[in-house]
């Protein structure tokens, strides 16, 4: 196909937004500014959003259906697209369609994987040509989360999140449990009970096994129904833990039928979700099918 025919096929594509997992996170110390520094590995899920995107005539960017509680102009699907837009100088418009699958308040990243396919995706239909380091910085700007979803591929992460180095994991089944809460990241971070003194690793020490999340205990104090998820999952895993602050909790399974028993056993009682471990992310995998 000629460039023109590439770009107009993909115009008619649905994108993948994938969920991640944190399989480890540390909190080192604080800036001046208030973030924390961190040490976090982070895994990408075939589980998704999905993603539409339809042209404009004008420069508006919008959604073609807001999402229930989320202000059009605080989502960050438009805001990405609105940052790309004025960073570009591109002139016209877009209607974004979203296929929301992913929980909010999950911690599974799915609003900052929506804005990160946002900007992957437009940055291709558009035709602006940026690089994914610029991408990575632009996403920034949207929340710590984002860049790693543009980067595409499992990461060890330090700083804020943003700096990433590929890690390949080995891709499991895990099973997901998000209990019946939202948990402010904000006040996690926030807590005075918060552990923010933690020993840097190496990414070999994770690889043995050093795979603590700071976060837990406070969420746990904070939220009973994590406590009680953690617990549920425990009865199939010895090894349940808490992805970034919460609220999911998650176990990964070495086989198929290990996860589905658990699945299918607490799936009466718990919002659950089986998915799969990814080292390069379903949109990652899309975009380069795209390529001219």
């Amino acid at each position: 196909m000629s460039a023109t025919e590439i770009i107009n096929q993909a115009w008619l594509e649905k994108w993948p937004a994938p969920a991640k997992l944190n399989l480890m996170l540390r909190i080192i110390g604080r800036r001046n500014d208030g973030y924390h520094l961190l040490q976090t590995v982070f895994q990408l899920l075939d589980l998704c959003d999905w993603l539409k995107f339809h042209p404009r005539d004008d420069n508006i960017i919008c959604l073609k259906k807001p999402l229930d509680g989320v202000p059009e102009a605080t989502d960050l699907t438009v805001r990405a697209a609105k940052l790309l837009q004025e960073n570009s100088g591109y002139q016209q418009g877009v209607s974004i369609e979203i296929e929301k699958n992913l929980p909010m308040g999950g911690g599974l990243g799915g609003g900052s994987s929506d804005a990160a396919t946002t900007l992957l995706v437009l940055n291709k239909l558009w035709g602006l040509n940026f690089s994914i380091r610029s991408l990575m910085a632009l996403g920034l700007q949207l929340g710590a989360d984002v860049p790693v979803f543009i980067y595409g591929f499992s990461a060890w992460a330090e700083g804020v999140g943003e700096e990433l180095k590929k890690i390949i994991i080995p891709e499991q089944w895990v099973v997901i449990i998000k209990p019946n809460c939202q948990v402010n990241t904000g006040e996690i971070f926030s807590h005075q009970d918060l552990t923010r003194d933690s020993k840097t690793i190496k990414m070999a020490d994770f690889l043995a096994g050093q795979q603590q999340n700071d976060c837990l205990s406070v969420v746990c104090k904070l939220n009973q129904s994590v406590e009680q998820a953690l617990i549920a999952l425990s009865e199939f895993s010895s090894k349940a833990r808490l992805t970034g602050t919460g609220a999911c909790v998650f176990a990964q399974f070495d086989c198929y039928e290990s996860a589905g028993k658990a699945y299918n056993a607490l799936k009466p009682e718990w919002q659950v979700y089986l998915s799969r471990g990814m080292n390069q992310s379903l949109l990652a995998k899309k975009l380069a099918l795209f390529e001219n």
